[in-house]
């Protein structure tokens, strides 16, 4: 047991992020962290030809994100993604 009781347990953060997973990504915005260039998910270079989808920034080519999917599981890496920006529905 902590002895710091100012923080919660991070399950108390899967209503929050159930509601961001629910949007459309695509329109997320993005920073790369290898140039800081700023693009959605969209405008990202998509190479799907990989056990998953791998995309890549389109301003200097490093990756950005990875997707990969198997039976009842799904994998995201978006370790050269520095945040992403996701527009919420009105009333979220």
């Amino acid at each position: 047991m902590s002895t710091n009781d100012d923080h919660l347990d991070a399950n108390a953060a899967g209503g929050a992020l159930r509601e961001l997973f629910s949007v459309d990504l695509t329109a997320a915005g993005t920073l790369c962290a290898t140039c800081a260039h700023s693009f959605t998910f969209a405008e990202a270079l998509l190479y799907a030809r990989a056990p998953g989808l791998v995309g890549r920034c389109p301003a200097c080519g490093e990756v950005v994100f990875r997707l990969v999917r198997g039976p009842g599981r799904a994998w995201l890496d978006l370790r050269g993604s520095t945040c992403l920006a996701i527009r919420m529905p009105e009333g979220r």
